[in-house]
Order: C-alpha cells, then structure tokens, then sequence
C-alpha cells in the first residue's frame, strides 16, 4: 500500500524563500496577518489530514468505485469517502480561502493550492469532490446575483453542500458552440431546463444532501454557436425561501461512466427533464460566466498531476532504496546485502530524478499562478492587478498541460522503478498512471491548451504577454550572467529564449498565410515555453540554494536542489531541441497525408 507525507520542507522553500509570500502579502490588506508561523502550522494540520485520513481511501476507491441504484438514481461512494468528506469539513477546510461574507477563513488562494496538492497526492478522486465545488463558489461569487449568492454560497462555503460544472452533451466534447440543452422562461423568472450531459465529475454521490450545479444551456431565442450560451443554477433539491431543502428537482444520474482511473469519483450523464434553473449573468454570456470556474479547474487539473507526481516519488524512492538487485556496475555498495540496492543504477536514478524535478519545478510554476490569482483579485493596485491577470491568463494552460503531461512521464517512470511489482495493483503505483492520463484530456485537453496559449495568448496579442514574462527571465539572466556557478542555469534560458522569440516571429508570419501552420506547432510551442518557465524557477530555485550553502548552511536540502537543478538542465531541459527541430517541420507532413490515412 503505499504511502503519503506532505513535502512540506520544499513548500516552506518555495513559499518562504523563492515567493517570499510574507512580504508580498503585506501590500495586501485582506492577507497581512498571514506570517511564516500561521502558514507553516496550517500546511502541519493539512498534511496530516491528508495523510492520515485522505490517504488510506486511495486503494479501496479504485478498487470499489462508485454504484448507481438506476431506480433511485442515487450513487453511493466507496467506503469510507463519506466518513473522510465529514472530518473535512469539520476541519474547516472547505471554507479556508471563501469568503468571510459568506462564512469563509478569507485566506489566500496559494494557502488553498497548497491544501489541494496534498489532497491530490492523497487521492485525486475524493479530491475532485470539494474541488469541484470550490469552482462552482468562484463562478457563483464573481456573476451570481445577491439573492443567488445568499442562497447558495454559505452553503457551498462550508462544504454543507457541492458543487459541479455540467458543461459537454455526447454530440459536443470540447464544441459547446454545439451544446442544445434548452432552457425555457418561466413567469417568475426560473427557467426550465432539459437535456442530456455527460461527463459530469461529481455529479451525483452520497457525501451531501444537496449538489449545486452549474449548467450550460440556450434560451429559445439564443443565437448560434457560443455566443447563445447561458448559464444556469440548477439544484438538484429546490432550496425554500427559510434555507430549508423543498421537492427534488428534475435532474439526476442517469449513468455511470466505466473508466480507466479515477474510479472513486462518480462521472455521470446527467439527463434534465424540465428542471428548474435560474440565471447566473447575462443572457447568451454564459460561457464568460463559466470560464471563471473553467480557467480555475484547469489550474485544479495542474495541482491534480502535481499531487500524483509527488506521490509517485515519494514511494519509487522509497522502494528503490529497499529493492535488493544486481550490484553496482563500479563495484559492490552493499556487501553485508545479497545485492545492491537498486538505486546505485544510473538509469534508476533518471527516472527518479525525472519526477522529482518536475515535482519540485512543477510546484514552483503552480504556487507562483496561485501568488498571482491572489494579487489579481485583492491587490491594491490597479496596475499590479492587471498585470497578474495577463501573466495567468499566459500561464493557466501551461500549468495545465505541461504539468499534466509531465506527471503522465513521471508516473511511468516511477511505475518503471518497481519493475514487475510496479504491474500489481497492491503497490499503488499502477492507479497513479491510470488516474495521471485523465488529467491530459478533461477540462480542455492539452491540445485545446496548446491552441489556446499559441493562437491566443501569444499570436492573438503579438507576443506582448509572453514578452512581461520573459522580462523576468532577462533579469535574472542578467543578474547572473557573470557568476560562474550560475552559468549551467542560465545559458539554457539565453538560449531558449533567442529561439523562441525567432520561432514565435516565423510562426506568426508563417500563419497569416496558413491558420493549419498553428495547429501543427502548437503542442510543441507549449513545451517549449513550459521548459522557459520551469527553466527559470529551477534557475532562481538554484540561485537561492548555492547562496545558502555559501552562508555557511549545512542543510543536505539545499545541495538536494542545486544536484536537481543540474539534472533538469543536462537531462529534460534538452528536450528543447528536439521540439524545435520537429515545430519548424513544414506543416505539409501532417496535413498532405490523405492517402497515408485513407481520407
């Protein structure tokens, strides 16, 4: 069975060290109580929860996943799910960073993001749970109406009640434009919904007595496409005019999907008949409401891979110093043993060193996005927040598909270090790959992510975003330049950074000719920015940890983070050139291919 501890040192180091959240905290008045001390005792109770309540029902939700009663339409989780959701939410968790209007702890976001990648380490498929429904509060908080927001957001806030977001129908995927759910006017001013979802994470369970959910849909008169799209509260019991639960509203589970991971989340096909829905915004700007929760659950989807590379690490480390085969190579390392730890392998120590890079340099990228949500929402300074709004914007899909491709390669890696065992159930290491790939396609999958920061986010504003955050890389860059110890770090980025502005040049001209030549560079175009932006934070990361070791510390954690910057950039880093090489292939290799696929 494996097992589970927080790496709450490497938090402490990012937090305190690289983010240095404290003084950053102080120019914000919602957040200036937030000291060292209150923020390391509450990440302590975290991981303990975590640990030791979350974590044991890792094994049996994979292995008993959820059932559906199709008479009743009621899902029932898997054992102990419900017992762990309780002490949750009598923790307090639920409410850590909502707000204090409706009953919330008014922490910062980054507090919450540090929470969430303990639970995911623990088990993603409980996790999605709360998860789901702090992404329904956001959405309901920044577009829902008073008399909506009193109703639903206490209740939400304590974890009294859950969220979900009920987007995608069979015929749609990632096309909502295609969505024909109908939502139909009602004298006093409800509406009537009725369709079929699919893919509906979270969307009927046994763990509250009331699920909120979110639902896109088209009025009758709504135009076209993705501009007749409005969003709708639809409760699955109506809520009376005292608070109190009322009848049971007309939407339910009408099926179960049989999947490869995830088992302990119940994914559903929600059918609404007639069900009864009121507004949340605008009329035909549904969609705009919505991507509050979107853009929030694809930095969740990062947090999620994060969690499980972490996880992943933790236990092929583990095993890999207790596993007894072969000898080393350059001469026996354990003489008193049959045979050498696996670990003296160099091959071994790749795949172990590959995740905990990207555990380490993931977690830097995912704590930076929550500092910037943070500064974006409560700063007090009109320029500052706008710039943090740009800057996440340009890294949400980073965060989710580098991350979540990253912990696919970190999984199966780490599954790689068992050898046969990794191929058994009882270590847990097979679940980890399995429930990793999921988080490679929903909530856009990282295709959809690619297009989005290429043609959007960079293209679609002539590189100006992507230009602020580079001047962060040029400053460090500059501030290193002529230090020695620094120059395996920071070459890379001089490198990469020429090139990409080069290829980001070429592509734009390239595509005003050709939108194909987009879509062809686009999955490569995001990994070589991921490896920009991780480069950089392992570049500051290592800065920070040969300064330590220069001022006399003796902590093995700081020579730790040097050897694993050093690693990243001789052994991953390099992946860079290969993505180059294959991003300037002309686009005629994928597209002129219909005889070789039968079109």
């Amino acid at each position: 069975m494996p097992s589970y501890q927080a790496p709450l040192r490497d938090m402490q180091f990012v937090l305190h060290e690289l983010l240095d959240v404290q003084a950053d905290y102080a120019a914000i008045a919602d957040y200036q109580d937030m000291d060292v001390d209150t923020l390391n005792a509450i990440l302590e109770e975290a991981n303990k929860f975590a640990a030791e309540v979350v974590a044991p029902t890792n094994l049996i939700g994979d292995s008993q996943g959820c059932m559906l009663d199709r008479n009743s339409h009621a899902v029932t989780t898997p054992d102990g799910f419900k017992a762990a959701y309780e002490q949750y939410c009598a923790g307090g968790w639920p409410a850590l960073s909502a707000d204090p209007a409706y009953g919330g702890q008014g922490l910062p976001h980054l507090v919450n993001q540090c929470l969430y990648e303990m639970l995911n380490s623990a088990n993603q498929a409980w996790t999605m749970y709360p998860g789901l429904t702090h992404g329904a509060y956001s959405a309901l908080r920044a577009h829902g109406s008073d008399a909506l927001k009193d109703t639903y957001l206490p209740k939400l806030t304590s974890g009294e009640w859950t969220g979900t977001m009920c987007l995608t129908e069979p015929h749609c995927g990632t096309d909502l434009g295609l969505l024909r759910t109908k939502a139909e006017p009602q004298a006093d001013g409800s509406h009537r919904l009725s369709g079929q979802k699919i893919f509906i994470s979270a969307g009927e369970h046994d763990l509250v007595p009331n699920i909120v959910h979110l639902v896109l849909a088209r009025l009758p008169d709504a135009p076209p496409g993705t501009k007749g799209i409005s969003l709708f509260v639809v409760p699955k019991f109506l809520v009376n005019a005292d608070g109190s639960l009322g009848a049971r509203n007309g939407i339910f589970c009408s099926g179960l999907e049989e999947k490869m991971g995830i088992h302990g989340n119940a994914t559903c096909q929600m059918t609404l008949e007639d069900a009864t829905g009121y507004m949340v915004g605008e009329p035909n700007k549904g969609l705009n409401a919505m991507f509050v929760m979107m853009n929030g659950a694809r930095l969740g989807v990062g947090m999620q891979s994060l969690g499980l590379t972490e996880v992943a690490y933790q236990n092929a480390l583990a095993y890999a110093k207790d596993r007894v085969q072969m000898r080393s190579l350059t001469g026996t390392k354990a003489p008193e043993k049959a045979a050498d730890p696996i670990i003296v392998h160099p091959d071994v120590r790749k795949m172990l060193l590959t995740a905990k890079a990207y555990a380490e340099g993931g977690r830097a990228l995912a704590m930076y996005t929550a500092q910037l949500l943070d500064r974006e929402h409560a700063h007090p300074d009109a320029a500052v927040r706008a710039e943090s709004a740009e800057l996440l914007a340009l890294l949400t899909p980073i965060v989710k598909a580098f991350l979540t491709d990253n912990a696919w390669l970190a999984t199966s890696h780490c599954l790689q270090v068992f050898g046969g065992h990794g191929f058994i159930k009882e270590w847990g290491m097979e679940q980890f790959v399995r429930d990793a790939r999921i988080n490679m396609i929903y909530e856009g999958t990282n295709t959809i992510q690619a297009l989005d920061l290429l043609g959007r986010k960079v293209l679609g504003n002539q590189g100006e975003s992507l230009k602020k955050f580079a001047a962060q890389v040029t400053e460090l860059v500059m501030a290193e330049q002529d230090t020695p110890e620094m120059a395996e770090f920071v070459q890379p980025l001089v490198w990469l950074g020429q090139k990409l502005q080069e290829q980001t040049m070429g592509l734009g001209m390239r595509a005003m000719r050709d939108a194909d030549v987009v879509g062809a560079a686009a999955v490569d175009y995001l990994r070589l920015v991921g490896h920009l932006v991780m480069g950089y934070f392992w570049a500051r990361m290592a800065k920070l940890a040969q300064q330590r070791i220069a001022a006399g510390s003796s902590e093995a954690f700081y020579v730790a983070k040097v050897q694993t910057a050093r690693f990243y950039f001789a052994k991953l880093f390099p992946e860079t050139a290969g993505l180059l090489r294959t991003m300037q292939a002309d686009h005629a290799v994928l597209m002129d291919t219909d005889a070789a696929l039968g079109v």
